[in-house]
């Protein structure tokens, strides 16, 4: 019996422990941005995530209608961010029209949805 209690009250205080710490723990901070070497800028990125084809001969802009390969290295490496305003570029997140140029695993050009890279893509340059 004498046990229980003991094993009860430790329970509780560690309970108790834990929870002030969560309740007194920093904010997380801003993801790292993305950074810049042997020419191109370099993002964390969700491995096999889809890279998007391109709706004209310029490759301007996205076409999230079609997939044309997936990127499975992580980090990945990005030329620039392209924020779109149309209702088919719309990807969601913080930045819910970005998209980012990059060449799939399988050597397609096209673009990534903001959505799919974990590190901050305010460091890359605009494409246009």
């Amino acid at each position: 019996m004498r046990l229980k209690k003991n094993l009860a009250l430790l329970f509780s205080a560690a309970t108790l422990t834990i929870g002030l710490g969560a309740a007194t723990a920093p904010p997380a901070s801003a993801a790292a941005g993305c950074w810049q070497s042997g020419g191109h800028w370099w993002c964390n990125n969700v491995s096999g995530a889809a890279v998007y084809g391109f709706k004209d001969l310029a490759r301007a802009y996205p076409d999230s209608s079609r997939v044309v390969g997936h990127m499975y290295s992580n980090p990945s490496w990005f030329d620039c961010r392209y924020d779109g305003g149309n209702p088919d570029e719309y990807v969601g997140g913080p930045h819910p029209y970005r998209w980012v140029w990059t060449k799939a695993d399988n050597g397609a050009w096209g673009w990534m949805k903001d959505t799919a890279i974990a590190s901050e893509t305010n460091t890359l340059p605009a494409c246009w």
